[in-house]
């Protein structure tokens, strides 16, 4: 017979999935996430590499231009707009899903970078920001000295 462990977290996230299917149930919808009204965050990845850190955001049908990216520290901030092209009156309209309206998102990064060496990439509605790492945050390699 082998043991468990117990995470009352993992109770918590049931609890939460039961309540946004009773949401979309009752709804006929998800509930979005927003962080205020009229504002959502996009879902990101945060990976680095030998050389440096990487976030990846998902902003499909957005402008790159509506895009704006800062770094203050080891801050990344990501903010912008979806805009509605064109509102949709029709008298049989059922589901309103996709996001519209201001969106904005704060990364702490793991290590400290080096803000003026970031790029960034937009393709097939995922935001890609590589920033390198500063010199203190690069592995050093120690050569070893062997005596005999």
């Amino acid at each position: 017979m082998s043991l468990l462990r117990w995470d009352p977290f993992e109770e918590l996230e049931e609890l939460r999935e039961s309540v946004d299917r009773l949401f979309e149930d009752f709804f006929g919808r998800r509930p979005l996430r927003r962080v205020r009204a009229e504002r959502w965050q996009p879902a990101i990845d945060l990976y680095e590499t030998d050389r440096e850190v990487v976030v990846r955001a998902e902003l499909p049908g957005i402008d790159p231009k509506d895009v704006d990216i800062s770094i203050s520290g080891n801050v990344l901030s990501l903010k912008g707009e979806s805009k509605l092209e064109r509102e949709v009156n029709e008298k049989d309209y059922y589901r309103r899903e996709l996001r519209y309206g201001a969106f904005s998102r704060s990364i702490t990064l793991p290590v400290d970078v080096k803000a003026e060496g970031a790029k960034a990439t937009f393709r097939h509605g995922i935001l890609e920001v590589r920033i390198p790492k500063a010199e203190e945050a690069l592995p050093k390699t120690i050569k070893i000295e062997v005596k005999e």
